[in-house]
């Protein structure tokens, strides 16, 4: 493999409740409405309007400024902002905010990852600078594991024990920017007793690689989410699959997006697999096929 992985993400900018802007991916994003009366639901988050109507059916709409901790939209703010409908894990959720600026096309190696901080800034996954302006952008499954908790439950599996067995002998790097991600990860292998190494970063997950490799235990499954600060998913890919050096590990890339072009690229840049919404048995069933394999 040869050449360079290119890939602009494309971001839509918004404010929430000041003047502070915040980035989307607009892979993540069916459409932007103008803000519309709104059906209440009894006993839901307190973040949560009610629902609107998007191509027929009902979608769930959230105060994005409350659900992250700043002040709820007034009436009159709520009234002049537009409804952001997001298709994440193939759900349909639609996100008020107090106003949409436009959208940029940028590199996710021009994301930084936010610094350490509590509050509203703990929703944040990367930082991006663009005309001068810091862009934040937003962690919305950590948002969504919020608003809906029982999100966050721990699956249950099924696996023999030869295939727990077998996974507990892989050398398995888990990679995600997302606080909800990886503990969705991490608490799959916990709860099977199977041992992983974990990190936020595509960077250093490169290094772990390397490192690993060059002490004679190469990482044998590496998932990987697809948009992250940094080294993203397929860049991190395409660097792995175009290292010679290498012992080649079977690679999952993951990402929340319902997008056949995301799948398509990862395929592209050398991923085994690709994952469009977390499974816990799904997960697993996919390591165990790149366990099955000769990555010699």
């Amino acid at each position: 493999m040869s050449g360079k992985a290119k890939h602009p993400q494309k971001l839509l900018l918004f404010r929430l409740s000041g003047p502070r802007l915040f980035g989307l991916g607009t892979l993540k994003i069916r459409e932007i409405l103008p803000f519309q009366r709104l059906t209440r639901l009894p006993h839901s988050h307190q973040a949560v309007l009610g629902t609107a109507v998007f191509r027929g059916s009902a979608v769930p709409v959230i105060d994005m400024a409350a659900a992250v901790g700043y002040p709820p939209l007034s009436r009159e703010e709520q009234a002049l902002g537009s409804i952001i409908v997001t298709d994440i894990q193939r759900r349909e959720v639609g996100f008020l905010v107090r106003g949409v600026q436009r959208i940029v096309e940028t590199d996710w190696k021009a994301v930084t990852p936010p610094p350490r901080a509590l509050g509203p800034r703990a929703f944040i996954t990367g930082m991006l600078d663009v005309d001068g302006d810091i862009i934040q952008l937003l962690d919305v499954e950590l948002l969504l594991a919020r608003v809906y908790p029982e999100s966050l439950e721990t699956q249950e599996v099924t696996l023999t024990d030869v295939q727990r067995e077998t996974l507990k002998s892989l050398n398995i790097l888990l990679v995600d920017d997302s606080q909800v991600a990886r503990k969705q990860l991490c608490d799959v292998l916990d709860k099977e007793d199977i041992g992983y190494q974990v990190t936020s970063h595509g960077d250093e997950a490169l290094q772990i690689l390397l490192r690993d490799n060059t002490l004679g235990r190469p990482v044998d499954i590496l998932v990987s989410d697809i948009e992250m600060p940094g080294l993203d998913g397929y860049e991190l890919t395409f660097a792995v699959r175009d290292n010679s050096t290498l012992r080649q590990p079977y690679i999952i890339l993951h990402t929340s997006l319902n997008s056949e072009m995301s799948l398509s690229y990862a395929n592209q840049v050398g991923a085994n697999e690709a994952l469009t919404k977390f499974d816990a048995q799904e997960l697993l069933q996919a390591m165990l096929r790149g366990a099955s394999q000769d990555r010699s």
